[in-house]
């Protein structure tokens, strides 16, 4: 961590509450692109940042420098959405039981839907949240195993472990994908070609 981040997580924690500005303008952006690659969504990434950095410093005087700021306000946004990930989940369930009514799509979310319709989108789509969250941390955020492991509360072996079968399922339903939107070959196509 560097000295500045360190100054002012002292400065907050002894009551300066203007010092957490920095620490907001420093971390907002890279927990926003974290939380959207988890939760798929600007508007929820947008909002779970703002429910993050408040819950931190409601926090922070409990923050310890035995693990990285960062990898400890990481750490809480992914309890945060695996939170809203699960919630999103069981409201799924629930509008699976109640009727439909026929509502258009606005133009944010036909947006978000093509955005991550992409056979990727779709194979994270069938990770479990935690297995998402491995790859999220290290291909889009760069983190390092101890981090990732300070984040999920593993070891660094295990995250390392995790994280490499992670990788292979992923492949596995990658290939599961391609395989479902190859064109099919028609009886009618095949008969001429032969003739």
């Amino acid at each position: 961590m560097d000295e500045e981040t360190e100054y002012r997580i002292r400065q907050v924690q002894a009551g300066d509450i203007q010092a957490y500005d920095y620490i907001v303008k420093k971390h907002q952006r890279q927990i926003f692109v974290y939380c959207w690659r988890l939760l798929g969504s600007e508007q929820e990434a947008e909002d779970a940042v703002q429910d993050i950095l408040v819950h931190a410093f409601e926090r922070i005087r409990q923050y310890k420098p035995t693990v990285s700021f960062s990898a400890w306000l990481y750490k809480m946004a992914y309890h945060h959405c695996l939170n809203l990930i699960r919630r999103r989940q069981l409201q799924r369930k629930f509008s699976l039981l109640l009727p439909r009514g026929q509502t258009a799509e606005s133009p944010d979310e036909t947006m978000e839907r093509r955005l991550f319709s992409e056979p990727l989108s779709r194979a994270l789509d069938r990770l479990t949240a935690e297995e998402r969250n491995l790859l999220v941390l290290r291909v889009f955020e760069e983190k390092s195993f101890e981090e990732i492991g300070q984040i999920t509360g593993r070891s660094q072996e295990a995250a390392k472990k995790k994280y490499a079968r992670t990788k292979t399922k992923l492949k596995t339903v990658m290939e599961e994908i391609k395989e479902e939107h190859k064109p099919c070959v028609s009886y009618n196509t095949t008969a001429k070609n032969k003739a």
